[in-house]
């Protein structure tokens, strides 16, 4: 018999999992081993199974997917990460795969990448989209992008979270929260990000994140 494939999911949407649960249940070289939607409740899912492949989102109940990404690598390098997330792939998939990640599907793709998904990472290759895997060619090629990058993707990955996570509307203490980091921190944060996009005060600050949040989510 072939050894099957163990896969753990890390999302914090209950019906994004068992939707999940249902398509590898039903792949014969696939097995679902756990869930968990917060980056403690994954860690301690991938020390006590050690699976083949971790899914995992962007977004964590009271974290990020790319904080959890780092930690994998760091602690548990033999576990290949695959990003399944709602997230632009040109914001976030070449953030993820410098955290650690090996492929990056959106959600709104069709569940066979899913699937196509892991059985590339598993056998040691990168899984992204044509355009992805178009734009980081050019960028190697040329050793730049070639179009100038937005204001926004000149942020850092933390820089990005807390801009997001603003447009949200979460407050600062919200951030701290949600961060595990100290309230200076994220005004901290939110200053180099008014230098980077330019933007006058806090006001400005919000207006634009809450305008660029919504602008995603349109897309």
């Amino acid at each position: 018999m072939t050894k099957k494939i163990k896969v753990v999911l890390v999302d914090d949407h209950p019906l994004v999992r068992e939707g999940l649960v249902t398509l590898i249940g039903q792949e014969a070289d696939l097995q679902l081993c756990g869930e968990a939607s917060t980056e403690p409740e994954a860690l301690a899912l991938v020390d006590s199974i050690r699976p083949e492949i971790a899914i995992v989102d962007i977004s964590l109940e009271n974290g990020s997917g790319l904080d959890l990404i780092r930690n994998l690598r760091a602690l548990h390098p033999e576990v290949t990460v695959l990003v399944l997330s709602m997230h632009d792939e040109s914001l976030y998939a070449e953030r993820a795969l410098r955290a650690g990640a090996r492929g990056y599907i959106m959600k709104r793709e069709a569940a066979k990448k899913v699937i196509a998904g892991i059985r590339a990472v598993h056998g040691g290759r990168l899984y992204v989209s044509d355009r992805i895997a178009a734009r980081m060619a050019e960028k190697f090629v040329e050793g730049r992008s070639l179009a100038a990058p937005s204001p926004v993707e000149q942020l850092s990955d933390r820089e990005l979270e807390v801009f997001e996570l603003l447009g949200r509307g979460q407050g600062t203490r919200q951030i701290a929260e949600h961060l595990h980091v100290g309230f200076k921190t994220v005004q901290a944060y939110c200053a180099r990000i008014k230098e980077k996009l330019k933007l006058a005060n806090a006001t400005e600050l919000l207006r634009e994140a809450m305008r660029w949040y919504e602008s995603r989510r349109t897309e």
